[in-house]
């Protein structure tokens, strides 16, 4: 005896023809329909202040940009196994093995913040080092007033 299972496929969700944001879509149109109505009053008005008008009527426009984004965005469908490693959705094994990574390079920071070492602590009680009695060589270019005029790389040491 078999039995058969009818699988029904996953259908999306429907939003409509404006998408999940409708209020986002509906403020962008509004704002879109007002700024041409305003630009259109300073170009045809006959107004002293046309100009006015036009600029006012430009900038509503380009707010509507703002709108128009919001809608776009938010109707951005991503599945959800893309989303697991943005929305901390870690597979149990990986949330092992970031575990044990973290405790590695904790162990790490923490070896190199030990106290006792030589320098004493800083105004937040932070270790300071010292590096007193350490030779350092660096190398100049100088011009020597000697025999020969020419530039050469002369190495001195510093004491700090």
């Amino acid at each position: 005896m078999s039995t058969s299972v009818q699988v029904e496929p996953v259908a999306e969700r429907s939003h409509g023809a404006v998408g999940r944001c409708r209020w986002s879509f509906w403020f962008a149109v509004v704002h879109d329909i007002l700024g041409v109505f305003i630009m259109m009053v300073g170009v045809f008005g006959g107004l002293v202040v046309h100009d006015l008008f036009i600029y006012i009527g430009a900038i509503i426009i380009f707010l509507s940009l703002i709108w128009w984004v919001f809608w776009y965005s938010g109707n951005i469908d991503v599945p959800p196994e893309e989303l697991e490693d943005d929305v901390d959705l870690i597979k149990a094994k990986n949330r092992r093995l970031s575990r044990a990574v973290r405790r590695v390079s904790n162990r790490i920071r923490n070896s190199f913040r030990r106290k006792g070492r030589p320098g004493g602590e800083g105004p937040s009680g932070g270790h300071i080092p010292t590096i007193s009695g350490t030779d350092v060589s660096f190398s100049s270019t100088q011009n020597r007033t000697s025999a020969s005029s020419s530039k050469e790389l002369v190495r001195e040491p510093l004491s700090i």
